[in-house]
């Protein structure tokens, strides 16, 4: 198995988690929301894995290119 890290696409506050520890997401799941200049942005998972470790909780303040989540594939 790999990790595949989870980047923030753009500087924001990371909203809501929408998925758990251990859970199994496919590629385009949606998994966290950011909100940048009062509109939320869903990330989407590149790939099909288990979430094994969240780098930033809400209200997490990110910068484009900061970690995210890692994921198992």
């Amino acid at each position: 198995m790999a990790i595949q890290d989870l980047p923030a696409p753009m500087t924001g506050t990371v909203k809501e988690l929408l998925v758990g520890l251990g859970d199994q997401v496919s590629v385009g799941d949606e998994l966290v929301i950011i909100e940048s200049m009062k509109m939320e942005i869903p990330v989407e998972s590149p790939v099909s894995g288990t979430v094994v470790e969240f780098v930033v909780e809400p209200p997490g303040k990110v910068e484009e290119g900061d970690l995210l989540l890692r994921l198992e594939v």
